[in-house]
């Protein structure tokens, strides 16, 4: 069901110089023009409360689309809206699998899907529906900068001060990519913004043994990222970006399930979406952890919102 009340604003006229994201934004219906963004929502506090973090991301789409929806755009752009998949009675791997049939679906049609979580378990969803899609090997086949391969190269780049590489038995919000690595050894991941002392030492060894490249938060600086950015690019053919709220200082945004003590800078988070948003890889787009119960002023959702339409504003598909 698609969240028309969320999508409101301010109207100052009906002119393309004039539109706002509410303005433009439909309900999805297949067959649309190839390329358009398509925003889902996962609704879910599942793997949070089994990771033992602060519950409220099951609310996070509608204010995230509460956010998004009064800003300008820049140019006139086709959007719409598939609606939100709930996890309900604690089912998540269900409410995974569902969500994974919707994005491979958007993805075998020409969308460009972009999913507002829900907790950090959102992006194993986002994983099931890129690795299953058709449209993925389809545009695996087009020239690339990456070396030839019979199958694609996909790289999960996650901003973020956790690894979410957790050993639990039980899938959560702390182990998707350990989920996605153990599966399907393939993947290259990536993460920006790791946190020391977020992460034990048995994080690190585990990361390092599944060859995950990383960046300390302490090792941020725009010259150093756009380095590691650019060289995790070069080696895929499709790009999966996922973005935990948490990577972003608490003072910016205080909603989320783990506020960071440190962070990252915004504008460095914004230069990374601008980076990967530019180079004609990026195939999807999840955004977790919006916690609004524990938002301050909206910081947190305007800041999301920010990043969102930045990544669609400026991508190239």
């Amino acid at each position: 069901m698609t969240s028309e009340l969320a999508w409101t604003g301010r109207v100052d006229g009906t002119d393309p110089e004039q539109l706002r994201w509410h303005q433009v934004v439909t309900p999805y219906r297949p067959g649309g023009e190839p390329g358009a963004c398509v925003f889902v929502g996962f609704a879910s506090d599942e793997g949070v409360r089994r990771n033992k973090g602060r519950q409220g991301a099951a609310v996070g789409p509608d204010a995230l689309r509460r956010a998004l929806s009064p800003m300008a755009l820049p140019a006139p752009l086709r959007a719409s809206d598939a609606g939100t998949i709930t996890v309900t009675d604690r089912r998540l791997e269900e409410g995974q699998r569902r969500l994974g049939t919707t994005v491979s679906a958007l993805l075998n049609a020409g969308a460009f899907p972009v999913v507002f979580g829900g907790g950090h378990e959102v992006a194993y969803g986002s994983y099931l529906g890129l690795a299953n899609s058709v449209a993925a090997s389809r545009r695996a086949a087009a020239p690339s900068t990456a070396p030839s391969r019979s199958k694609p190269t996909v790289g999960i780049l996650n901003l973020d001060a956790h690894f979410d590489l957790r050993p639990d038995l039980l899938p959560s919000s702390g182990t998707p990519f350990r989920q996605i690595l153990e599966a399907d050894d393939t993947v290259r991941y990536a993460v920006i913004g790791i946190s020391q002392p977020s992460n034990t030492a048995a994080l690190f060894d585990t990361a390092h043994r599944f060859g995950v490249r990383y960046l300390l938060d302490d090792d941020c600086d725009p010259a150093r990222v756009t380095t590691f950015v650019d060289e995790f690019l070069a080696g895929i053919d499709l790009l999966h970006l996922t973005i935990d709220l948490d990577v972003l200082p608490a003072a910016v945004a205080p909603g989320v399930s783990a506020p960071a003590a440190y962070g990252v800078a915004p504008a460095v988070i914004q230069s990374v979406c601008d980076r990967v948003t530019a180079s004609g890889k990026l195939a999807l787009v999840d955004i977790a952890e919006l916690n609004p119960a524990f938002d301050i002023d909206h910081r947190t959702a305007r800041t999301a919102a920010r990043l969102v339409h930045r990544l669609v504003t400026r991508h190239v598909a």
